[in-house]
């Protein structure tokens, strides 16, 4: 394919631009309707005195005047249809059986614009960087499947039936075996072993290359779409305008000169973002009171299980509550979810953003801001809270006169996988995928019959037919890098605690893009196509996440994982350099007689006279008893040295591998200085070809000032200024003839 070189129009170089024979087609289909949106949403309407309220096209189809404003698709997708490049991109790109296939994004860019055209190749790139991902991450659980069932510290927990464990909670809660967590302590290994630290410093590693490979990538997809050369000059979006109505203030744009209306900083835009983000502090709040709850509810949950007698439910009490309560937090994930969205666009709507660019970024920090709450919030929890403030019996810190929760004696990184699994899941097959794929068609379906119903036939022309598919605006693809960058943050701040993540996102977008793909030829409105040089800020939004990702599996690993506490024992407290003996050296031992009144079981309270807690404490006959041991202190020096090691090793890592990476790869650099080159040459040419065919009138003028009695051809100063003002092509003995 031929690649023509594009640059902005200017009418004294009109030389350099290919003009085709039909005058009609100097702007391509997608110019058209940029232009024809452009113009329709600054058009004003209705009186003079509300000529400011009332302009755009938005405003009259919300005040019923129209029912919508789309470009029309070309043609129709359907085999029995005559060829078109809808129906070429359906056959070729947008049906599943091309599920395994590279996407023509070339065609894609044409008919959707580039705007669209980059996210598909972004998420394009972004799924093929997922295999290598995948195939480390398989490798890694494998490893743990191998070795689960010969691990020393599960094996213990399963065979210590003599070991009774402190109630979980008070009252009614019974003394119980540590046998009972055997379940557990075997699927925690498969998660929780010395490969899960390589994989985390693996995916640290991935993410930075997958953001310098994708710049070189887009760098190549610039110089294809001839993007490299897109220069931002926005005009003030007509909301911003709207606004403005009764502003009397004045005052003259940097950039075009022109003098606009504009919004005073300080009385206007200040309140109206502190008004913003402190309502998104609220939301925040909801989203951490949401959690609390769930909290409440594993605990009671807990403790209702470990008190039936069913042996079943008392031995795997701890996986039930934690599957079920993960559950219950992907509902309100998925209430919080639309609450957040209409609350994003509502604050954003509130700034009064001038350019379209603000708001996208204002809109994009928002989205991304509360929905990381709303996503993450657990999962923080149990990553870096759970079990970590518990206190110890007969003096447990409490949270609004509750206990708080304990992790298993196994640890509690398989309980931050079964979250992470559960909320991925639910979020990309349920969320993404069903509701993608539905509800389009339902709505589809339901404005079709709808239509049958009121005109009693089938809708013939082609707007008609495109009138009933679901609406598009510019926030659309909002929602899909949203989505995606939600995926990349799953996959880079937990992976330490789910290995099998890259393989379960890789399926997904290989489901997603073709789902997009079909939505966006089939169920959806044609878009009116947008310029867009890059992905925008959620670049930088990614890069900010592989960041925070490498002090996030920093923690993970010291202290949600049993890793260090292991590594330590082995070295400093193994007789043999063997975990034998560890689960015994990780619980304290506590004497029940130490229990006040308020916190003593009702259950077995005279037959146990020791219990066992997980912690590291001094026993109950040393002279400061239940104080923190020395192993603890060990323990907390190695995590803080682990912590400071892993994170400086990453950094310095990723640092130098970004380094070595050019932004621009080598051979698309010399193109893009190539076609610099090929334009000023084009241009230096036809300049001095037309300063030859100036010469006649160069001498016809030294003529006329020669029969001027006041002028002279001499060497005075004059004469040498008039010659200066001469072409510099032109020389200076062809003058003087």
């Amino acid at each position: 394919m031929t690649k023509k070189y594009k640059c902005a129009y200017t009418r004294d170089k009109e030389f350099i631009y290919e003009f085709p024979e039909n005058h009609e087609n100097i702007f391509t289909q997608g110019m058209r309707s940029r232009i024809v949106d452009y113009i329709l949403r600054r058009t004003a309407f209705g009186s003079e005195d509300s000529k400011a309220y009332s302009f755009g096209i938005k405003k009259m189809i919300s005040d019923g005047y129209y029912i919508s404003c789309f470009p029309l698709h070309e043609g129709h997708w359907k085999k029995d249809t005559k060829s078109n490049i809808r129906k070429d991109l359906y056959e070729n790109w947008a049906h599943w059986s091309q599920i395994l296939k590279f996407q023509p994004l070339h065609y894609i860019k044409e008919y959707f614009g580039e705007k669209v055209g980059l996210y598909f190749a972004w998420l394009g790139f972004y799924t093929s960087m997922l295999i290598p991902a995948s195939l480390v991450g398989l490798i890694v659980t494998i490893y743990g499947l191998v070795i689960m069932g010969d691990n020393y510290v599960s094996n213990e927990i399963c065979e210590s039936k003599n070991i009774t464990m402190c109630p979980l909670c008070d009252h009614r809660c019974p003394y119980w075996k540590l046998s009972a967590s055997c379940s557990h302590a075997r699927v925690s290994t498969i998660v929780d072993n010395g490969a899960t630290v390589f994989f985390a410093i693996f995916m640290s590693l991935w993410g930075t290359l997958f953001l310098e490979f994708w710049k070189r990538k887009q760098a190549i997809i610039q110089w294809k779409w001839n993007l490299h050369s897109e220069e931002e000059e926005e005009p003030p979006r007509p909301e911003y305008l709207a606004k403005l109505a009764d502003n009397k203030k004045y005052r003259k744009d940097p950039i075009t000169h022109l003098k606009e209306p504009y919004m005073p900083f300080w009385s206007r835009q200040i309140p109206a973002i502190c008004f913003s983000y402190s309502f998104m502090l609220f939301m925040v709040a909801i989203a951490i009171a949401a959690v609390l709850g769930v909290i409440a509810f594993r605990v009671s949950m807990l403790a209702a299980l470990q008190m039936r007698k069913e042996n079943i439910i008392y031995k795997n009490a701890g996986i039930m509550t934690t599957m079920l309560s993960a559950c219950i937090n992907l509902a309100i994930i998925m209430v919080l979810n639309i609450i957040y969205r209409k609350a994003a666009f509502w604050l954003t709507d509130l700034e009064s953003l001038r350019t379209q660019t603000e708001y996208d970024n204002s809109l994009t920090f928002k989205l991304f801001a509360l929905q990381f709450v709303n996503y993450y919030s657990s999962i923080i929890y149990i990553a870096f809270f759970k079990g970590k403030f518990v206190g110890r019996p007969g003096k447990y810190n409490t949270l609004f006169g509750a206990r708080q929760e304990e992790c298993e004696p196994g640890g509690c990184l398989i309980e931050l996988c079964i979250q992470l699994g559960i909320i991925m899941a639910g979020k990309q097959l349920l969320q993404n995928n069903l509701v993608e794929i539905l509800i389009p068609k339902l709505w589809k379906y339901c404005m079709k019959r709808w239509k049958v119903a009121a005109q009693k036939k089938l809708p013939k022309s082609s707007w008609e037919k495109d009138l009933l598919l679901t609406e598009v605006d510019t926030t659309t693809l909002f929602y899909e890098y949203l989505e995606m960058v939600l995926q990349f943050g799953f996959l880079t701040l937990f992976v330490a605690a789910f290995p099998m993540g890259p393989i379960f996102c890789f399926i997904n977008n290989i489901i997603e893009i073709r789902a997009d793909a079909n939505k966006f030829v089939t169920t959806l409105k044609r878009p009116t196509p947008q310029i867009a040089a890059n992905i925008g800020i959620w670049h930088s939004v990614l890069y900010g996440i592989s960041r925070i990702a490498i002090v996030s599996n920093a923690f993970i690993i010291c202290i949600t994982s049993e890793f260090i506490p292991r590594l330590v024992y082995r070295l400093g407290y193994s007789p043999d350099g063997s975990l034998s003996g560890y689960v015994e050296s990780s619980l304290s031992v506590f004497n029940t007689s130490d229990f006040e009144k308020e916190h003593r079981p009702t259950f077995n309270n005279d037959t146990v006279e020791f219990c066992r807690y997980r912690d590291f404490r001094n026993p109950p006959w040393d002279e400061d008893k239940y104080a923190y041991s020395e192993q603890f202190w060990h323990i907390l020096a190695a995590r803080m040295a682990f912590v400071v090691c892993f994170e400086n090793f990453v950094v310095v890592l990723t640092s130098i591998i970004a380094w070595l990476i050019p932004d621009i790869p080598t051979k698309t650099k010399e193109r893009i200085r190539q076609e610099a080159f090929i334009t000023q040459k084009v241009i230096m040419k036809e300049e001095l070809r037309r300063a030859r065919e100036d010469k006649t009138l160069v001498r016809d003028l030294i003529l006329v000032t020669n029969q001027n009695k006041n002028f002279s051809l001499d060497n005075s100063e004059d004469a040498r200024k008039r010659k200066s003002y001469l072409p510099p092509l032109v020389k200076e003995e062809d003058v003087d003839t």
